[in-house]
């Protein structure tokens, strides 16, 4: 996949790939462009979950959201529970999100739950993103799988 890009597919009406500069120029209503004004401790500009799925609507048989990273990293929750509260960072600064702030794409749930405690939890902030694919039930998540060993 074209890490530029993101791309939204799977139970969608038409799927949909979007460059930063495309996300730049989405509506007002569906970016923020200071990502600090929901979630402290953040910078740059993101758009909602939400602002994506109207340029790319959802069938009415996707419960999920599945969210994947380019190093094979995904996590899937419920699409009601995070349709108006996700964001997807994707500038800092005017720039595209640097590696070190896991871009050039990051979803983020402001507020989250600490990893483990909930399912809209910190591990479901998804760095390096390149895919949000709507499924019908739970997708490939990822997050409490146990580490591979590297040896």
């Amino acid at each position: 996949m074209n890490a530029s890009r993101i791309v939204i597919d799977g139970e969608t009406r038409q799927s949909r790939s979007f460059s930063r500069e495309e996300l730049a120029s989405l509506p007002a209503a569906a970016r923020i462009t200071d990502i600090s004004s929901v979630a402290t401790h953040r910078q740059g500009e993101a758009v909602r979950l939400a602002g994506l799925l109207d340029e790319s609507p959802p069938e009415d048989s996707a419960t999920h959201v599945t969210l994947h990273s380019a190093d094979g990293f995904s996590a899937s929750l419920p699409l009601a529970d995070v349709r108006d509260t996700g964001l997807i960072l994707f500038q800092l600064e005017g720039q595209a999100l640097p590696d070190s702030a896991g871009g050039p794409f990051r979803f983020l749930i402001p507020d989250a739950a600490a990893c483990r405690t909930a399912e809209l939890d910190a591990c479901a902030n998804v760095k390096k993103l390149v895919r949000i694919e709507l499924t019908t039930g739970k997708g490939r998540d990822t997050r409490y799988e146990p580490a591979r060993r590297s040896d």
